[in-house]
């Protein structure tokens, strides 16, 4: 089965661009949602400033998507108050956000320096993702956000085919208005069973420059042990033509902090499947680790990490444990009562 889903993944993945989040009118930072008669319009603007190798410039994104009366693809089940203020929702009391590195990636299983190169998962990585979903399974799930290379994105699709919500998570094409217009959903049935996912660049692993596509150890070889750990695990130094883990951290934060950080004081809770580096980078901000701290910080790949957020603080929860194991949706008093509501619509 998992072989089956990961090949059937691959291809669903293959171009996907950027989906935004949908429902009722709201404003979150660049995000405007409106409602219209006969479904809604996603208005994104994003305005970003790279160093090291990304050109600067400014993107505007709209996206539409039919629907036949106002719905919402946020779960029911953990949907604050809709009261609106400054343009944000009322505050809800607390919100959960949930970290997983993608599983195993082929360059991985070969040693290779992968950085921002577009490879799938292993069937060990499929494994990994699935795993990683049954851990998060009674975790609720408003919104999706991954990088824009496929190991993170079929990560979180996979992942979300073991929550026991059972709703789909669905990318929306916005590279074209044709893309847009086909991938319209006229269902609000369907709609009310969909998250939005959101792909962005800046979630991407950290890019490893002339390196990308070299066995590691032969590297190491080539331009010596302690250079190739510098580059590795040094803060601040990049290899040649790459990114430092410092500007990665750059683009990864401030994305988090703009487009991610609003949906959680908003009382929606988010879900993260990126990369080793741009994870750290999150962890990083999170935690209030200094540059030292983070250099050491290992994350293993298609482990879920939990947080809370709540009166403006992110608190660890650490990693589920499996879905069966009663403390891990005891963390606070809001999962809890979550997983009951889940126990008894589906039983």
């Amino acid at each position: 089965m998992a072989s089956a889903v990961f090949h059937q993944t691959i291809g669903n993945l293959l171009s996907q661009q950027h989906l935004h989040n949908s429902g009722f009118h709201q404003e979150f930072g660049n995000v405007s949602v409106n409602l219209i008669s006969k479904g809604f319009k996603v208005y994104t603007g994003l305005s970003i400033s790279r160093k090291g190798g990304y050109s600067s410039g400014k993107r505007n994104f709209s996206v539409v998507q039919g629907s036949a009366s106002q719905t919402s693809v946020v779960d029911p089940l953990s949907t604050p108050s809709n009261d609106s203020k400054n343009g944000f929702q009322k505050k809800s009391s607390e919100a959960a956000l949930i970290l997983i590195r993608h599983g195993e990636s082929l360059w991985n299983e070969k040693n290779l320096f992968t950085g921002c190169v577009d490879v799938p998962l292993t069937k060990k990585g499929v494994e990994e993702a699935i795993e990683a979903g049954k851990r998060i399974s009674n975790i609720p799930v408003d919104m999706i956000y991954t990088s824009s290379l496929i190991r993170a994105q079929m990560t979180a699709m996979l992942a979300m085919t073991q929550h026991r919500r059972r709703k789909v998570p669905i990318i929306m094409h916005n590279e074209s208005e044709q893309a847009r217009a086909w991938s319209q959903i006229f269902s609000e049935d369907t709609m009310r069973q969909s998250i939005p996912v959101i792909t962005a660049w800046q979630l991407n692993e950290r890019m490893y420059g002339e390196l990308q596509g070299l066995n590691k150890q032969e590297t190491a070889d080539r331009f010596g042990k302690e250079k190739v750990h510098e580059w590795r695990r040094s803060y601040d130094i990049p290899p040649p033509n790459g990114e430092s883990l410092e500007m990665c951290a750059e683009r990864a934060v401030a994305y988090f902090k703009d487009q991610i950080e609003p949906q959680l004081c908003s009382g929606k809770h988010v879900m993260i499947a990126a990369h080793g580096n741009s994870l750290r980078s999150i962890i990083m901000y999170l935690d209030k680790l200094t540059s030292q701290e983070v250099i050491s910080l290992e994350l293993s790949t298609g482990i879920p990490m939990l947080y809370i957020f709540k009166e403006g603080r992110f608190i660890r929860k650490g990693s589920p444990a499996g879905p069966t194991e009663a403390g891990v949706y005891a963390y606070t008093r809001r999962l809890a009562q979550y997983r009951q509501k889940l126990d008894e619509m589906l039983h």
